[in-house]
């Protein structure tokens, strides 16, 4: 795994996964979906690795408003991918974060894909979008 640090040294929270033979689809590599669903993993692992979500108010938590997805190198049974993820810190603002993420193949070593959420902070009982918590806008900002 020597060679995937290089990729995510600048990359706080990262998992890896292992390439499901269901995930591949009629032209015998991974389905676009199948990306996506990494990153809601990098996603998650992000959140419970770098924030404290329990710090947040009762009923405010992050919501996925945006999602883009560049594919770079099509992926194949079997592998392993590595899902890292960041925040890009200009992109803070009181209510939302940009979260940058690599989906990277360990068996041919090279980044498959490079994908920019956007996390929206929001009250889930009042139904709309909640500042985010100074504490933990904070460290959103250290990185």
């Amino acid at each position: 795994m020597l060679f995937i640090q290089e990729f995510i040294k600048d990359y706080p929270s990262y998992l890896e996964l292992p390439v499901q033979w269901g995930d591949m689809d009629a032209m015998q590599h991974v389905n676009n979906v199948s990306y996506l669903r990494y990153m809601e993993s990098g996603r998650i692992r992000f959140f419970s690795d770098f924030l404290q979500l329990a710090a947040l108010p009762e009923g405010i938590g992050p919501i996925l408003a945006e999602i883009n997805c560049r594919y770079k190198f099509p992926v194949t049974y079997p592998d392993t991918v590595v899902v890292a993820s960041r925040v890009k810190p200009e992109s803070v603002d009181e209510f939302s974060i940009q979260l940058q993420q690599l989906v990277i193949s360990t068996r041919h070593e090279r980044i498959a894909a490079e994908g920019v959420a956007r996390v929206v902070f929001y009250d889930y009982a009042q139904k709309k979008k909640a500042p985010i918590p100074e504490a933990i806008r904070a460290r959103l900002l250290k990185g």
